[in-house]
């Protein structure tokens, strides 16, 4: 299946350079550019794009209000948006990934881990990588969560109930950003088991994907954050 990819940044040239990357590979193309917000929700009903790679600064729609619109509208609940930053970690970032984001991405990164952060996204997975993008995650939501200052959500808290305790031990492990093989070692279990739990838990607290999954561990204080 040939990925969809449509790419939203207010810089031609950036945008240019995207495209012959993402158009040089056999499994994925281009299917438009947008240069503002409000044109990459447009393009992303019109063009049916699987992944969006979304600047985060935009002039007019940025790509926080974008990401939420998509996020919230029913027909695009199978678009992932990867953020692209230039790596100037901040609470406008995390925003992004409670309002669905799938993760984010440095535009400094090497051209392969860019490519691997489009099928990443695509298969629903969360861009915990490259590096310490968990652990940026958790010290922002520490410093400025919802529910006070340790980040704590109630209403977060009180979803987990609906959990069983083998889904929580498995969101724990997903919240410490390790894979579906990762997961069922520790656990001793197999990967399709760790991978039904993920699916229950995403249905049963409205996850998008793993990376809102995260969000919801450190939000609701079933992880808490380490600041180094």
């Amino acid at each position: 299946m040939t990925i969809r990819v449509l790419l939203a940044d207010d810089q031609a040239l950036l945008r240019s350079a995207f495209r012959v990357l993402v158009d040089s590979e056999p499994d994925m193309e281009v299917v438009g550019e947008a240069s503002d917000g409000a044109e990459a929700v447009r393009l992303a009903r019109e063009r049916r794009a699987d992944v969006v790679l979304m600047d985060i600064r935009m002039p007019g729609t940025d790509g926080l209000a974008a990401t939420r619109m998509i996020g919230a509208d029913p027909e695009l609940a199978g678009v992932r948006v990867v953020i692209l930053t230039t790596f100037e970690v901040d609470d406008y970032v995390v925003q992004s990934l409670r309002a669905g984001a799938s993760g984010f991405l440095g535009k400094g990164s090497e051209p392969e881990e860019m490519l691997n952060a489009i099928r990443i996204a695509a298969e629903g997975e969360a861009l915990l990588s490259p590096m310490a993008t968990k652990g940026l995650i958790a010290r922002f939501l520490a410093q400025e969560g919802p529910g006070g200052d340790d980040g704590r959500d109630p209403a977060r808290a009180e979803r987990l109930g609906s959990l069983t305790v083998r889904e929580r031990e498995v969101l724990v492990q997903v919240a410490g950003g390790h894979s579906n093989d990762e997961i069922a070692e520790r656990l001793e279990v197999s990967p399709l088991t760790v991978k039904t739990h993920v699916n229950r838990a995403m249905a049963k607290l409205g996850a998008r994907d793993r990376a809102q999954l995260v969000v919801i561990s450190y939000e609701s204080g079933l992880v808490r954050p380490r600041v180094e």
